[in-house]
């Protein structure tokens, strides 16, 4: 790399980008930024000259003298890059809001990243990750991919599966949080205690060992069924209580996201709950974000602002930056990232992207070996993995027998006619953005098939 670094950031209008800045500023001693490119597509330009006007502000009150460039164009920014972060949403946050209520109107857990909502995530987003791949495979062919968009696994493992791009780290932000309260719970700090996950983006587990090298994970599991524990479950979910004969048998701590399936009938309740009172999580994240932005807008206002925190993927950027940082000082920090198993997870082949702890230098990420997984958890896994293989290859190819195949195996959906439903309203409902779909839509629409979700339907007739 030339003397000083240059990061083109896709997603740039992103609610997240301030930490992003936040995080270089802090590292700029050991990551020297020569330019940052905030890229958007045209939807997304007033969020982008909102907060990429903030992000310069915060530049400006560093001691760094570090250019904040705008673009529409990612071909504009792409050359030369040595980094390339991407966070961007496809269909911004209405697809999300479609994403959930139509699985919830039919009575099944409507989620981001898990269930029917986080396979249509992963439709709609991996051709576009893979376009990008392209651009870069001509316009900056050295250049590291750092992604946290998600569904983070999927999305990642496409652009090595598809896009036959090495370069490429997949991010998580709940392992962070883990990381930073769990300590806590036995009255240790972060740096007494070792962690090592092992598992996939939203479905890992961990153990943890103290300054002595003793397990401490059943003393960890003890701990967070205290009322008023704290073990770091992100934002975004419904903190409901596992049940702590599982765990004990399981013997590892799981990430927040397994609610969704080890307390699937408590967590569907609350969604359900949500859904026809206040609305679904996409729907209060809204005010949130409308909120951030007008914080944003201030032109005094140039550091990250504590509101912020409230989205559910908080640490997001800052992990991103520590990766982008060890890529390029060969620091070899000790982080969880979504990278090739390489037999760390023997369970899973050699080839599959799982979310394991690693070692991140100048060649990347190298996952530490973790071992076989005991019965019910390997038994999780593979299916997981198996159904996240078809998603990611009906994403590419528009194969509807393919995606069926994947809301069979996936826990969440309940198979059967109103999975079906849930499927094909999900694509009427996404259609702007599944044109490898686009010949089985007409099929449907040339049926009469409609969205029985209100607001989902008004979104979709309104272009949204």
């Amino acid at each position: 790399m030339e003397k000083g670094v240059k990061i083109v950031t896709i997603g740039g209008g992103s609610s997240y980008t301030p930490e992003l800045m936040e995080g270089f500023i802090r590292r700029y001693e050991e990551l020297p930024v020569r330019e940052i490119w905030l890229v958007d597509i045209e939807a997304g330009k007033e969020k982008m000259e909102i907060v990429g006007k903030m992000a310069q502000r915060m530049w400006d009150a560093s001691p760094y003298d570090v250019k904040v460039h705008m673009t529409l164009d990612r071909k504009e920014a792409l050359p030369g890059a040595d980094f390339v972060t991407t966070q961007f949403r496809v269909g911004l946050l209405n697809a999300r809001i479609k994403d959930e209520r139509i699985p919830f109107s039919y009575g099944m857990l409507g989620q981001e990243t898990n269930g029917a909502g986080g396979i249509f995530k992963a439709l709609r987003t991996i051709p576009v990750i893979l376009d990008i791949v392209e651009d870069m495979k001509k316009l900056c062919p050295d250049a590291w991919l750092i992604n946290f968009t998600n569904p983070s696994g999927m999305v990642t493992e496409a652009v090595m599966r598809f896009g036959k791009w090495d370069k490429v780290i997949g991010l998580c932000n709940s392992p962070i949080d883990a990381m930073l309260k769990e300590p806590g719970l036995i009255g240790k700090s972060p740096e007494q205690l070792t962690f090592q996950f092992a598992g996939l983006n939203h479905f890992h587990w961990h153990k943890v060992s103290d300054e002595n090298g003793r397990n401490v994970t059943d003393r960890i599991i003890e701990a967070m069924f205290d009322p008023d524990a704290d073990d770091g479950t992100p934002a975004n979910i419904f903190d409901v209580k596992y049940l702590k004969e599982h765990l004990e048998a399981v013997g590892m701590i799981p990430c927040g996201y397994h609610r969704y399936y080890y307390r699937e009938q408590e967590m569907l309740a609350h969604g359900l709950e949500e859904y026809h009172t206040i609305g679904t999580r996409a729907q209060q994240v809204r005010q949130t974000e409308e909120d951030l932005f007008e914080l944003y807008k201030n032109p005094e206002l140039n550091e990250k602002p504590e509101q912020l925190a409230k989205r559910g993927g908080a640490h997001y950027s800052d992990a991103a930056c520590e990766t982008i940082a060890s890529i390029y000082a060969n620091k070899m920090s000790h982080m969880v990232v979504t990278t090739r198993n390489n037999g760390a997870l023997p369970d899973l082949p050699a080839d599959a992207a799982v979310e394991v702890s690693s070692y991140i230098g100048s060649t990347g990420a190298h996952a530490i070996a973790f071992g076989p997984l005991h019965p019910a958890e390997r038994g999780w896994i593979q299916a997981m993995k198996n159904m996240e293989l078809c998603v990611e290859e009906a994403a590419v190819t528009g194969d509807y027998g393919l995606l069926l195949q994947a809301f069979v195996l996936n826990p969440l959906t309940v198979s059967g006619e109103n999975m079906k439903h849930v499927l094909d309203e999900l694509l009427i409902a996404h259609k702007k953005y599944l044109p490898r779909f686009a010949d089985r839509i007409a099929r449907l629409e040339a049926e009469g098939i409609t969205i029985k979700d209100e607001t989902a339907r008004e979104l979709t007739e309104k272009g949204c």
